[in-house]
């Protein structure tokens, strides 16, 4: 894994490419284990209190994260740590991932999916891959691939199949 791997997808903001290489850097030291973990310590007080308290973008490194996240605008971003989500997706400002109720199951967001500003996906729902949020959105149940949903709650505008 390359704590690199966003970097190129993000050329339009150092801020959000700087984070995304903490937060990979994070999720690696997370992954080695217990030892590391224990000494990584202070490496984890001060990712949280930098992106989660200043910049406002809850990343945590128990999150499953594909390649080549992109990320617009992203304050006020809240991803639960149980949410997966795929490669090449795009997140926008105001983004929340997550469950219902505590315990609750988190979102699986499928590869290539494209997130508007201020979307609320919550609970154990898919979104298939290369489907589209519209921006605002309020999705409680699953997305097909390639489905563009929009409003509050979120429906169907654009499906492959109702052409």
């Amino acid at each position: 894994m390359s704590i690199f791997q966003d970097w190129s997808c993000n050329p339009h903001d150092l801020r959000i490419r700087a984070v995304l290489v903490l937060f990979r850097l994070s999720q690696w030291l997370y992954r080695k284990g217990r030892l590391v973990r224990a000494v990584s310590s202070p490496y984890f007080v001060l990712y949280r209190v930098l992106v989660f308290w200043i910049l406002h973008m809850e990343l945590d490194w128990r999150l499953s994260v594909g390649e080549r996240l992109r990320i617009f605008h992203g304050y006020c971003l809240v991803i639960h740590p149980a949410t997966r989500i795929g490669k090449d997706v795009s997140l926008r400002h105001g983004v929340t991932l997550g469950n219902k109720q505590p315990g609750g199951g988190a979102p699986e967001i499928g590869d290539g999916v494209d997130v508007g500003a201020n979307a609320i996906i919550i609970g154990p729902v898919k979104v298939g891959d290369g489907a589209t949020i519209g921006a605002g959105a309020v999705v409680t149940k699953d997305v097909p691939p390639r489905t563009v949903v929009a409003g509050n709650p979120a429906k169907p505008i654009h499906h492959p199949e109702l052409r």
